[in-house]
């Protein structure tokens, strides 16, 4: 293999480099006897990637760029740039992909309007202009437009500063760490007020707990909360929300206060899935029923609630939900890649609670007689017909604000 070879593979070598080049082999070239000159031109060849006659001919030369006799002229000129800048502007600012092919076509419906004048000199040029000249020209442009206001950058919430980032793992060992979600409620628009979904899901067990709010002020936010407090059977130890200014404010911040046992901690800015366990049961255990219709009424709000009280029987005593159990690690072989396998359980959060002995007797003797009275054909069939009820109930025709107190328990 000759030394150039390789060389030859890589990028083209401009003028400059290869005088330098060119210059560093004469010497060997001019000592060398007529067949070693052969071989020599074969490896300037191959590293070059010019013709032998027009190796010798170079370097039988002066090996030195002449300087440019005639400076070469714009070919397009101002009249070119303010006919690019008439039309895109007039197209909506499109990029240079989607005006270069077309830029005569649109050039000459905007010339049958008086926009610009089409000479023919300057129909050529259109013609004839490559992408690149385009994309350059509009850049430039771009530049020369006066440019909007940056809005000046939100300030962080101080609320935020001492509460941990994290990601509640998936082995909790005790019942009690929460993670928090707000579903909206809003349709295909976020204009005015409407109803919320406050949802917690405890990590170990898979309990789940839903109220319905309308809107999201800190008098709502605390009525939902205090109504969850009152119902959960077992001690909370742990939430963990979003960073949502909804639940880390002063009122809140008051409003937790005297329970200093539980330990909050929150994800991530970005980082949806650090609260996998509640994102997923907002899609299995609201969405699947409500959907994403619209609700911004008092009485959807009040409907939307009882739905909710016979969902958390139904969904927390009577309905199995998968729980990852264990991972086992299964090294690479002939077969398959290294890969993790997962081992899932299906058991009500109600026995994984039971099981884990994280309810008093009294509790647990006031929920098994509940489940033992209560049908779950009829519970179904009852929570199916409060869904028909709901989606016949009429959405606000007005522009009066709803009476949220209507909505909280302690009105």
């Amino acid at each position: 293999m000759l030394p150039g070879e390789m060389m030859a593979t890589e990028d083209e070598m401009t003028i400059d480099e290869v005088y330098k080049y060119l210059r560093k082999m004469r010497s060997r070239y001019e000592k060398a006897n007529r067949a070693e000159k052969g071989e020599l031109l074969s490896e300037m060849g191959v590293v070059t990637g010019r013709h032998r006659k027009s190796l010798i001919r170079l370097l039988a030369g002066s090996l030195e760029r002449c300087p440019r006799q005639k400076q070469r002229t714009r070919t397009y000129r101002a009249d070119f740039d303010r006919a690019l800048d008439v039309i895109y502007k007039s197209y909506g600012r499109i990029c240079a992909e989607r005006l270069h092919p077309n830029l005569v076509a649109l050039a000459e419906q905007l010339a049958t309007h008086g926009e610009i004048k089409l000479a023919e000199k300057l129909k050529g040029q259109l013609t004839s202009v490559s992408l690149t000249t385009v994309a350059n020209r509009l850049r430039r442009l771009r530049q020369d437009e006066p440019q909007k206001p940056r809005r000046a950058p939100r300030s962080p919430n101080p609320f935020l500063q001492d509460i941990p980032m994290c990601r509640l793992p998936w082995d909790i060992a005790e019942p009690g760490y929460f993670e928090v979600d707000l579903v909206h409620h809003c349709g295909a628009s976020t204009h005015g007020e409407y109803v919320h979904t406050l949802q917690m899901i405890d990590v170990f067990s898979g309990w789940s707990e839903r109220v319905a709010l309308l809107g999201r002020s800190y008098r709502v936010m605390e009525d939902g909360f205090r109504r969850i407090l009152a119902r959960v059977p077992f001690p909370i130890r742990g939430l963990h929300p979003d960073n949502g200014s909804e639940f880390f404010n002063s009122h809140m911040e008051r409003f937790w206060k005297p329970y200093r046992h539980i330990k909050f901690s929150r994800s991530r800015p970005y980082h949806k899935n650090d609260n996998r366990f509640v994102e997923q049961k907002n899609s299995s255990l609201v969405r699947a029923y409500v959907g994403d219709i619209r609700l911004d009424t008092v009485t959807q709000t009040q409907a939307l609630e009882r739905i909710y009280q016979r969902l958390w029987l139904f969904n927390n005593c009577f309905q199995p939900a998968l729980r990852l159990s264990s991972k086992q690690t299964l090294p690479a072989n002939d077969d398959h890649p290294a890969r993790i396998r997962r081992h899932y359980t299906a058991h009500t959060p109600w026995r994984r609670l039971c099981e884990a002995k994280a309810l008093s007797p009294m509790q647990e003797d006031l929920l098994q007689l509940r489940i033992d009275t209560t049908n779950p054909r009829v519970l179904h069939d009852q929570i199916n017909a409060l869904l028909s009820a709901l989606f016949r109930l009429p959405g606000k025709n007005s522009e009066e604000p709803e009476n949220v107190f209507d909505t909280l328990s302690e009105s």
